[in-house]
C-alpha cells in the first residue's frame, strides 16, 4: 500500500477498529472484575456499592483502585472503619491482592458476548485491520487471550495497560495498536468500547468513538438478566445509558458488538465529507 502523505483533511475511508476485551467482545455485562475489586476493599471491612466499584471501570486495574479510593462516600466509609482517608500505601496493598484474584477469575469470565465472531467477519470483508486495549494486565491478558482464541477470536493486535506507559484516558495503547496494525491518520480508526474510559481513550487518541450501552460495565448485568428486564424498564435505563455516553463525547451509540458494522458505513460518509472525529 502506498504511504499516505497528509496535504490535507482524510477524506479516506475507516481502516481499522480498535476494540475493548471485557463488556464489548468477551465477559456480558463486564462481570468479572467487579467481584475482585468488592472483594478487596471487603478484606479491609469496607464495602463498596456496586455502583462504586463498577464507575471507573476501564480505568487500568490500580488506577482503578486510586479512583474508587477518591470516591467521596466510599473513602468516608473507609475513614469510618480505619480513623484515617485511604492512601497510596493501601492502593498498593490492594493491587497486590487484585492482580491473581483476577488472574484466577479471568478464564471464568472469557465467554466472547453473542455476534462477536460475526461482526468480526464483517470488518474483514470490509477490509478492515482489528486491534485491541483493555484494562487489564499482561498475566491477565496472558489467560484471555488464549481463552478467546479458543472460540475463535484472534484480533490483530492487542494492547494491554502495562504495555504503556500509562492506561486510559491516555491515549498511548491506541497509538500502540496503530503502529501495530500499520494504520494511520488516526481519524482511520475507530476506538469501540463499553465505558466513558475508552470514549475518553479514543478521542484523546483523535480517533472515532462507538460506544455500547447494552452489553457492558454501563447496564452491568448478564445476558440472561438482560433477558429478565421487563422491555420498557429497559429501554429506559438504555436511554439513560445512551444520554451518558453521548454527553462523554462517544461520536455514536449502539447497544452491542453486533450493531457496530453498520455505523462504519456512516463515518465513511462522514469522512469523505471531510469531516473529523476531533476538532
Amino acid at each position: 500500500m502506498a504511504a499516505y502523505i497528509r496535504r490535507g483533511v482524510y477524506t479516506g475511508p475507516v481502516l481499522g477498529l480498535v476494540l475493548d476485551w471485557a463488556g464489548t467482545a468477551v465477559d456480558y455485562g463486564c462481570i468479572g472484575p467487579v467481584a475482585v475489586f468488592l472483594e478487596v476493599f471487603t478484606r479491609r471491612g469496607v464495602v463498596p456499592r456496586i455502583e462504586e466499584a463498577r464507575a471507573p471501570m476501564g480505568l487500568m486495574k490500580k488506577d482503578h483502585i486510586r479512583a474508587m479510593c477518591a470516591i467521596p462516600a466510599l473513602a468516608a466509609r473507609w475513614t469510618a472503619v480505619h480513623g484515617r482517608a485511604p492512601d497510596e500505601d493501601d492502593v498498593d496493598a490492594m493491587y497486590r491482592e487484585t492482580e491473581p484474584l483476577m488472574v484466577a477469575c479471568i478464564a471464568n469470565h472469557a465467554e466472547l458476548i453473542p455476534g462477536l465472531l460475526d461482526a468480526v467477519a464483517a470488518f474483514r470483508r470490509m477490509g478492515l485491520r482489528l486491534g485491541s486495549t483493555t484494562g487489564y494486565t499482561g498475566p491477565m491478558m496472558d489467560v484471555l487471550r488464549p481463552a478467546a482464541a479458543a472460540q475463535g477470536y484472534v484480533p490483530d493486535a492487542v494492547c494491554c495497560s502495562t504495555d504503556v506507559p500509562a492506561g486510559r484516558p491516555y491515549p498511548w495503547m491506541c497509538y500502540r495498536n496503530a503502529i501495530d496494525l500499520g494504520v494511520y491518520p488516526m481519524e482511520a480508526l475507530v476506538k469501540v468500547g463499553d465505558t466513558i474510559s475508552d470514549i475518553e481513550e479514543g478521542l484523546n487518541a483523535g480517533m472515532w468513538t462507538v460506544a455500547l450501552s447494552k452489553s457492558g460495565n454501563e447496564l452491568g448485568l448478564p445476558l440472561a438478566d438482560v433477558h429478565s428486564l421487563d422491555p420498557s424498564d429497559l429501554a429506559a435505563r438504555l436511554a439513560a445509558i445512551e444520554a451518558r455516553l453521548l454527553a462523554a463525547g462517544a461520536h455514536y451509540v449502539v447497544k452491542d458488538i453486533t450493531e457496530v458494522p453498520q455505523v462504519i458505513g456512516a463515518i465513511n460518509d462522514r469522512l469523505a465529507r471531510g469531516e473529523q472525529p476531533v476538532g
